[in-house]
């Protein structure tokens, strides 16, 4: 539960919490108003909140980045503890709406514990975060109210999962359209422009070169745009990999029923115009011979590092069964 090492070059009111997957990192920035920018995912929501009142004493405000399962796992928890949450439109319109399609926890079989979202966030408002002004940047593409944050000062820029050291942020051609992608590429060059000092990614290391992470990034998010079959291909990989970490496996021989009773890949399976059994079984059959995944003792894993979560954790309703949201 501690944090990684600490950067030389973080000032000393940041705490960065470098936290393997299913979890995104977790950024606490101390002072008068207290602020976590995600809260990881729901499995570990007591481990995110003890660590939060650890370093800081009570939260007053979470800062969500976008609302995937693993940046808002957390959120539940520390709203009942006292703190307000706040999310970027229209992520944040559609929570308080309780739209079936919320943090798309169903389409993903991602569980979400319900909250809602007490300050929404429009494209450069300025909050205070700790003792610290920070700049809102909307940067959709991963997901349509993705956003990033802004420290000009010290010229710091939490990136969400727009870039990370390795990658970009998957896009969904079949829920956000076929722009997506050239949305999320529009987003990266726009975070570009700022030329930051540092960047606070939501997975993995801080770069240690900001520059040439967003040469690699914008590379890696062209080819998504030029590509389009290989961004539906790498979003399936991501998803399944996750299905797998959050699941402690899957039972080899349940692995293709599982695939084929989900939305993402009957979607997928359109898309690239092949049926759905196909796709399910080529998805296993490449991700088994890249390594990606691996069998073990009979169930299928994720190959990637990630840590352990518990069965009952899984046991929340998706966001059609949410209780109604309370007015704002």
């Amino acid at each position: 539960m501690s944090p990684q090492p600490s950067t030389p070059d973080l000032p000393s009111w940041l705490t960065w919490w470098q936290r393997p997957f299913p979890d995104a990192n977790t950024l606490l920035l101390h002072g008068r108003h207290p602020a976590l920018i995600d809260t990881g995912f729901v499995g570990h929501a007591n481990e995110t909140a003890a660590w939060a009142r650890a370093h800081a004493g009570n939260i007053d405000l979470v800062v969500n980045t976008h609302w995937h399962s693993d940046h808002v796992g957390g959120n539940a928890l520390l709203q009942a503890q006292g703190a307000a949450i706040a999310a970027g439109s229209p992520e944040a319109d559609a929570i308080t709406r309780r739209d079936p399609g919320c943090c798309a926890a169903e389409y993903l079989d991602q569980p979400v514990a319900p909250y809602t979202v007490d300050v929404p966030l429009d494209d450069r408002q300025v909050l205070r975060l700790g003792d610290a002004h920070w700049e809102v940047v909307r940067t959709p593409g991963h997901t349509p109210g993705h956003l990033a944050l802004w420290q000009p000062e010290e010229r710091l820029l939490v990136v969400g999962d727009a870039l990370s050291d390795y990658d970009v942020g998957w896009v969904n051609l079949a829920l956000d359209g076929p722009d997506a992608a050239g949305t999320a590429l529009a987003s990266l060059k726009q975070l570009a422009d700022l030329d930051p000092r540092l960047i606070l990614p939501s997975h993995g290391p801080i770069p240690t070169d900001p520059a040439a992470a967003f040469a690699a990034a914008l590379r890696r998010a062209q080819r998504l745009v030029d590509d389009p079959a290989g961004a539906v291909w790498y979003g399936a990989r991501r998803i399944f990999a996750f299905a797998l970490m959050i699941r402690d496996g899957i039972p080899a021989d349940e692995v293709e029923p599982y695939l084929h009773a989900r939305a993402w890949l009957t979607d997928a399976a359109r898309l690239l115009d092949v049926a759905p059994e196909a796709l399910a079984a080529e998805l296993v059959t490449t991700m088994l011979r890249s390594g990606a995944i691996v069998l073990r003792d009979g169930r299928l894993h994720a190959a990637v590092d990630h840590t352990s979560v518990a069965r009952e954790a899984l046991r929340v309703p998706y966001p059609r069964a949410w209780p109604a949201a309370e007015p704002r």
